[in-house]
């Protein structure tokens, strides 16, 4: 049986707005107890933030909340139902694995949902066994934290904790437990579950709670729930344009994992791109590359025109007017996407102001990259302190050309070279998670309990913009015998 632990000590604070939804929502159950729970890695500046006390969480009696066999005062685990569409196909989906804990009221009044992911099964597991391999919850804990340093909105990881015991994917792997940090775990999928098997009052009150509890801003007015859509809009388009940005590459970005807050969700075959190009696959299940690098954004506004068409019977009573409503609303997604990417691809030339020309000089250098398998990171980091890098590319007429069209661009603007080089240094990474490094991380700590490499690269990984001189080892490339790279869901 679970226990339900006092939480002054540790600084648990919980409300658990989502539990007063109606019940159609949610399952309410306990996390599965596990037989030897151990903290394998704490986010301690987390810890700080949320108002917890790390140096408490670490004791016996953190491990076993993080664990799943002890629920802190205060909370109430329920496990989430949804629906989505994956790879296209609509599907009924839920909580397979994990369960919101309840929601941690920091000191400042910031509202984060607390949910252990690996937990156990639960009635939406399907064929599912509900836990979790330690590799991709590292994985997660790595990527979700590097996101963050990134200043791209996500999820974040507060603790990765070891069960004790074994799961069986296509070989024996130790087990572990994910306690994912969240806005809230809103999902497209959220409302594409209310609107096939709810009720519109089911859909309406899902979607005041939405507004409460992300957009409070938006006034009860003409209509609220068109303001809803389109501020979700705003946020995707500029989340997405930062992903695009760092070449990051999420890799199954099913309406299950976009979220209504605008955070970056599931971290499953998700990658970085190291040599540019669009059509950038890393997934192993993503046999047409629908999730491409370059799809991101197409796959990005079919996602919110699903959650258009859930919100269609909140838009207008009249059905036609409705999805003239929507249709307007999706078509601004393009737009600002491109003025979210063309802003950020500025930020990294060191442009300043706007040009006819700019979005030709762009596309051009990514023509460049593309042609001569340049590394997209580096690239940027070269033009930043003007080195040259030690690829093709550097070495071509073509590049030469663009390089002098580049410069006249930036000797037009009245900021002085100072400022554009500071420009180009605040958006150009000196590191990302390079895949083979994440790699190395997680053969360290799964295969010979090691975290020393997994802690080099977060320490490294937590000041992205620092030019530190430990960075370096950590912008090379991997070695042309790695071969290709391949994701895995994390099943």
């Amino acid at each position: 049986m679970i226990k339900h632990e006092a939480s002054i000590k540790a600084g648990w604070n919980f409300d658990n707005s989502y539990a007063g939804l109606p019940k159609f929502f949610f399952t309410r159950m306990e996390p599965s107890p596990v037989s030897a729970p151990k903290i394998a890695v704490l986010n301690e500046p987390l810890a700080a933030a949320l108002g917890l006390d790390a140096k408490a969480l670490q004791q016996e009696d953190g491990a076993a909340v993080f664990g799943g066999n002890r629920v802190p005062e205060g909370a109430q685990p329920l496990a989430q139902a949804y629906a989505g569409h994956q790879f296209g196909h609509f599907t009924m989906l839920g909580d397979g694995r994990a369960l919101l804990i309840g929601e941690q009221m920091t000191p400042s009044g910031e509202r984060f949902d607390i949910q252990l992911k690996g937990s156990g099964r639960t009635p939406y597991s399907r064929r599912g066994d509900g836990r979790a391999a330690l590799g991709p919850m590292l994985r997660e804990y790595i990527i979700s934290e590097a996101m963050h340093a990134l200043g791209v909105p996500t999820t974040r990881s507060l603790a990765v904790t070891t069960t004790g015991e074994n799961v069986i994917r296509e070989s024996e792997l130790p087990g572990a437990v994910l306690t994912r940090i969240a806005a809230s775990h809103i999902r497209v999928g959220t409302f594409e579950y209310a609107a096939h098997w709810g009720t519109e009052d089911d859909l309406r009150t899902l979607a005041d709670y939405t507004l409460q509890r992300h957009y409070p801003e938006i006034e009860a007015g003409e209509n609220r729930y068109l303001s809803l859509l389109q501020a979700v809009i705003r946020q995707q388009a500029e989340l997405i344009a930062k992903w695009q940005l760092v070449g990051f590459i999420h890799g199954v970005m099913n309406t299950d994992n976009m979220t209504l807050s605008g955070e970056t969700i599931d971290y499953g075959p998700c990658a970085f791109m190291d040599v540019y190009n669009p059509g950038t696959v890393f997934s192993s299940i993503d046999l047409h590359g629908r999730y491409a690098y370059g799809n991101q954004p197409y796959i990005g506004a079919w996602n919110l025109t699903v959650l258009a068409e859930t919100l269609l019977p909140l838009l207008h009573d009249d059905r036609e007017d409705a999805i003239e409503m929507a249709e307007e609303a999706i078509a601004q997604f393009n737009g600002l996407f491109s003025a979210h990417w063309l802003k950020g691809m500025r930020a990294k030339l060191g442009i300043f102001g706007e040009e006819p020309e700019d979005e030709s000089l762009i596309k051009n250098l990514l023509m460049l990259m593309e042609k001569y398998r340049a590394d997209y990171t580096n690239t940027f980091l070269a033009l930043t302190f003007d080195k040259r890098e030690d690829s093709v590319l550097f070495g071509t007429e073509e590049f030469a050309s663009w390089k002098e069209q580049w410069q006249g661009r930036r000797s037009r603007q009245s900021e002085s070279s100072e400022a554009s080089y500071q420009l180009m240094r605040r958006s150009n990474p000196a590191v990302i998670p390079r895949n083979y490094r994440v790699e190395e991380a997680l053969e360290a700590a799964v295969q010979r309990d090691d975290y020393s490499v997994m802690n080099r690269l977060l320490s490294v990984l937590s000041r992205p913009f620092d030019y530190s001189p430990d960075q370096a080892e950590y912008a090379k490339l991997p070695a042309e015998a790695c071969g290709p790279y391949r994701t895995f869901c994390g099943t």
